[in-house]
């Protein structure tokens, strides 16, 4: 659990120190769940998850399942190389261009 913590919060780029400050924790604390040393009390837990934008299932099993489409889209690509990367950037512009196009076409209909 303390490793998904410590990936998702670097994945939204949240230093250890934030976090812990807005957990009202210190920042020794968070290091230790971070590291499995500690596990947190439940109120903890649900607070981490709201912060971090995941539910509790991800952090105790590893199954994602954030709050936001987006942030899984990007936590994706995160783990794309670079050029699969820009594949998906071509993809994406295309979907937009038949998208706009389509709906250009249903106004001259």
């Amino acid at each position: 659990m303390g490793k998904r913590i410590k990936l998702r919060r670097k994945e939204l780029n949240i230093k250890q120190n934030e976090l812990a400050e807005k957990l009202n924790i210190s920042n020794n604390h968070l290091s230790s769940v971070e590291n499995g040393r500690e596990k947190p009390s439940l109120e903890l837990l649900l607070n981490i998850c709201e912060l971090l934008n995941v539910t509790p299932d991800y952090l105790l099993l590893g199954n994602m399942h954030t709050n936001d489409i987006s942030q899984d889209i990007l936590t994706g690509l995160r783990l794309c190389a670079e050029e699969d990367v820009l594949l998906i950037r071509n993809m994406i512009e295309l979907l937009i261009k038949r998208n706009h196009k389509d709906w250009n076409n249903r106004n001259l209909l």
